[in-house]
């Protein structure tokens, strides 16, 4: 397992960090079984897990709870706030109230002292900026986190986040959690870039892009409609895998090739995933997030697999560098994009003149 710094704090992390968002009920609900593969995953040198505390309400929390027991030093933790914990208003989102209760219910399932690295999941547009990073800050000061960072925020997100660092002289956002896979590289436009320019470690999230890579979704398969699997991610959300969609097209035809120069250097398409997006200087760690014993130990039998220039060329041709070939951030567009009249001018102001 290769080991790199998390941006500029100064914490090594392995390559590949164990996401536990498959440990919970409706998952993989069997928390003795998620405890071996935690601790499977920690044996072969996994020493970074994240999770966040509305995975199942919580379940996932308690699950890498129980994991740790014993084995909390071993472990970079990160985990996360932001979602809905309840019903009622005031339990979720980025406020002070919000984020105090919200820590110590975590510390509590997670059966810990502090937290690592404790991330913002979503960016919230009713709570100031500065409203969240003062109080991330006294946390690091109370010793209930070590760093915080942000997840699923824009560019021009972080940008404002460590404009207000420095102006009111409070923490900053050390990392960056975004999407970021072979079929999904607009990151690579200027998410990453603002991320090395503020010395933010990344660990990106869907290497395999929804479960596309994991080869299971073929163009042409004999033992099922062509494309759609009997389980797994495609049972959740089946458009997105139904090849007879002209949006899903792009996508099957760079399945294989990429199946092809998987074989042609002698890995899994899986395996060739991660082994992308850790290639690239400004990532981190790639979260796995194995559901079985199987997935994890067929995703790290190439952990240490290294993808040379002619590999990468050729991913390149396949998937230009900054292309999307499906929209990573559907289910959480941007506020620019959701909210009718920040996209336009009053009717007054328009026919005025």
């Amino acid at each position: 397992m290769r080991y790199r710094t998390l941006g500029r704090t100064g914490i090594e992390v392995s390559t590949h960090c164990l996401g536990t968002m498959m440990f919970q009920d409706g998952f993989n609900a069997d928390h003795d079984d998620c405890v071996r593969i935690i601790h499977a995953a920690i044996d072969r040198g996994i020493n970074f897990l994240d999770t966040a505390d509305m995975y199942g309400r919580g379940e996932s929390e308690e699950i890498v709870g129980k994991a740790l027991r014993g084995r909390r030093d071993d472990v970079v933790l990160a985990t996360k706030v932001h979602f809905p914990m309840g019903d009622g208003p005031n339990k979720g989102g980025n406020s002070r109230r919000w984020i105090l209760k919200a820590v110590e219910d975590s510390l509590t399932r997670l059966n810990t002292d502090w937290i690592d690295l404790y991330q913002i999941h979503f960016p919230d547009h009713t709570t100031d900026v500065e409203e969240t990073l003062s109080v991330l800050t006294d946390l690091v000061r109370a010793g209930k986190i070590r760093s915080f960072g942000c997840s699923n925020h824009q560019p021009d997100e972080i940008v404002e986040a460590h404009h207000v660092s420095e102006r009111r002289t409070l923490g900053r956002f050390r990392t960056a959690q975004p999407p970021y896979s072979i079929l999904a590289r607009g990151v690579e436009t200027s998410l990453l870039p603002v991320a090395e320019r503020y010395g933010m470690g990344v660990l990106v999230w869907s290497p395999l892009a929804f479960g596309f890579l994991t080869g299971k979704h073929r163009k042409h398969d004999e033992h099922r409609p062509a494309g759609l699997a009997s389980g797994g991610r495609a049972a959740f959300r089946p458009a997105n895998f139904d090849p007879q969609l002209a949006a899903n097209a792009a996508k099957y035809d760079a399945v294989e090739q990429l199946v092809e120069l998987a074989d042609g250097i002698g890995c899994t398409l899986p395996q060739l995933a991660v082994a992308f997006t850790v290639a690239h200087p400004g990532v981190t760690s790639a979260i796995l997030g194995p559901r079985t014993m199987g997935q994890l130990e067929g995703l790290l039998a190439g952990a240490a697999l290294t993808l040379d220039d002619a590999a990468l060329d050729r991913i390149d041709e396949i998937v230009p560098p900054g292309t999307n070939l499906y929209d990573p951030t559907a289910s959480f567009p941007p506020r620019s994009l959701t909210e009718t009249a920040l996209r336009r001018r009053p009717l007054a102001e328009r026919s005025a003149g």
